[in-house]
């Protein structure tokens, strides 16, 4: 099964370009499912049908979805929730206030991601899988949620094994309100659950013979930037960028002077982006006349985005995390970090046993070692050419 996420600045136009692209590959006969999991659902508005939280067929060979965060909530974390009630209203919080301390920041993100690992293990329905994310921070947050949300559960799964229940269970017995502090089981099972069906999407994520994301981006500074700064992370997590999209391009044969201007602002920053982030193809979808609403007009998008090309090929491959042998006993990790050095950003890096840590701003890869890199030490780091290149040798 083919992965293709887009994400991009919110207001850029990456709905239309999603669903363009799930709607050429479907006429092209790719069983297709487009799938929303921006908190703010555009998708049905895009392809001008209403859509739910399971799939709907929308025409012959696409189906679209939009995630709904309150169903899977209610499903899949509703034990959860009415223990921290419980435990709140112990303490005298009730209500509402009692409702929303069950719910840990990022959940939403968690069960998005939860649809693509359950869709990609099922491969019997769909050829393709398109993902509409939320905006470019979105995304990067929710990339970085299921190690942080890993290491926490494992934290918690450990001190109730080895702590909670040996020392807590035998006195709840004699004095009955400390049962109120210790979760039942099903509690643990439903949070095993999560962290499981999570559990492996960043390796599904970077694996780049399945899974590219795409780029979507208007020709505007502040968008520029935002790109810049998201392949960087991107890279980070391993993820492949194939191809970006420059949308709502005006024309350049009006002859009105003021839309002249704007066309010549705009082409400044096209040929900036084209320089800026080659060798990624770039595709320039115009500013139509009309609105860009039901499949018809997808359809044009599509033809500009790809014209005779097949939206599931990968048109760019490179591994952005990669091991470099330079000579017996000395190694180099190398991250392709783009716009690390003008986004003005220093990285932190540790080694603790077999894990790599690599930290750049607000965000941080854990880069498992091989085992003959394990048992050796990082003897420095430097910057060159976009890469980050990280030293290791035998003691």
């Amino acid at each position: 099964m083919r992965n293709i996420i887009f994400t991009g600045k919110g207001g850029v136009g990456k709905t239309s370009v999603a669903a363009a692209t799930a709607l050429k590959a479907a006429d092209m006969g790719y069983k297709t499912l487009i799938m929303s999991t921006d908190p703010a659902h555009s998708l049905g508005d895009s392809l001008d049908i209403e859509l739910g939280p399971s799939p709907v067929k929308v025409a012959e060979n696409l189906w679209g979805q939009e995630v709904s965060v309150f169903g899977d909530l209610n499903l899949n974390w509703d034990v959860v929730r009415e223990h921290f009630a419980h435990l709140m209203a112990s303490r005298g919080i009730e209500g509402v206030y009692a409702e929303e301390m069950g719910v840990l920041p990022g959940m939403e993100e968690l069960f998005s991601l939860s649809y693509i690992k359950r869709y990609n293990e099922e491969q019997k329905d769909f050829d393709l899988l398109v993902v509409d994310c939320a905006p470019t921070g979105e995304t990067l947050r929710l990339l970085s949620l299921p190690e942080t949300f890993g290491w926490f559960i494992k934290m918690i799964r450990n001190i109730e094994k080895y702590m909670v229940k040996p020392m807590i269970r035998p006195l709840s017995k004699k004095v009955k309100k400390l049962d109120d502090f210790v979760a039942p089981e099903e509690v643990y099972e439903k949070v095993d659950n999560l962290f499981s069906s999570t559990e492996g999407i960043i390796d599904l994520l970077a694996d780049g013979t399945k899974t590219t994301m795409r780029l979507v981006m208007n020709p505007e500074k502040m968008v520029i930037k935002e790109s810049m700064r998201a392949l960087t992370y991107l890279n980070l997590y391993g993820i492949t960028v194939d191809r970006i999209t420059i949308n709502r391009v005006m024309p350049d044969q009006s002859p009105d002077p003021y839309f002249q201007q704007w066309r010549n602002i705009q082409q400044k920053y096209i040929d900036q982006i084209n320089s800026a982030f080659a060798p990624i193809p770039v595709a320039e979808v115009p500013l139509f006349n009309n609105e860009v609403v039901g499949l018809e007009m997808l359809r044009k998008v599509g033809e500009k985005v790809y014209g005779d090309e097949n939206p599931l090929d990968i048109f760019f491959k490179e591994d952005p995390i990669n091991i470099t042998k330079i000579s017996d006993g000395h190694y180099k990790v190398r991250v392709k970090l783009p716009f690390m050095e003008s986004m003005g950003l220093e990285p932190k890096i540790m080694k603790l046993g077999d894990d790599l840590t690599i930290r750049i701003g607000d965000y941080q890869k854990i880069v498992a070692l091989p085992i003959f890199l394990a048992g050796m030490e990082s003897t420095g780091a430097s910057f060159e050419s976009g890469w980050l290149n990280i030293d290791f040798t035998k003691e």
